[in-house]
């Protein structure tokens, strides 16, 4: 993979309650990734961007909310997450990347 893809592949870290939980628990990350990227692509970028070894990745299509205003209903566009499951031991600092 080019490294031009492997910065785009990854877009954002997805923090909720539920991320949080099985960041204590099982040393899973949340991402929000490309709709096209896979799995194998994922697991690359996230070893490239942060050094660490990637354990799991499960990914899951998010269908975008329908959003109601005064006047119309608009909807949210789709959109898809990764769960990456890292090796025991490390850890991923959001904040810092090399």
């Amino acid at each position: 993979m080019n490294q031009e893809r492997v910065y785009t592949v990854l877009q954002a870290p997805h923090i909720s309650e539920k991320v949080s939980n099985l960041g204590d628990s099982s040393n899973q990350y949340a991402f929000k990734v490309e709709r096209d990227a896979t799995k194998a692509e994922i697991k690359e970028a996230v070893e490239m961007i942060f050094g660490v070894a990637v354990t799991n990745v499960t990914t899951a299509n998010v269908r975008g909310k329908v959003k109601r205003s005064r006047w119309r209903a608009a909807r949210r566009r789709n959109w898809k997450k990764a769960y990456v499951r890292i090796a025991a031991g490390q850890e991923i600092d959001y904040m810092v990347t090399e």
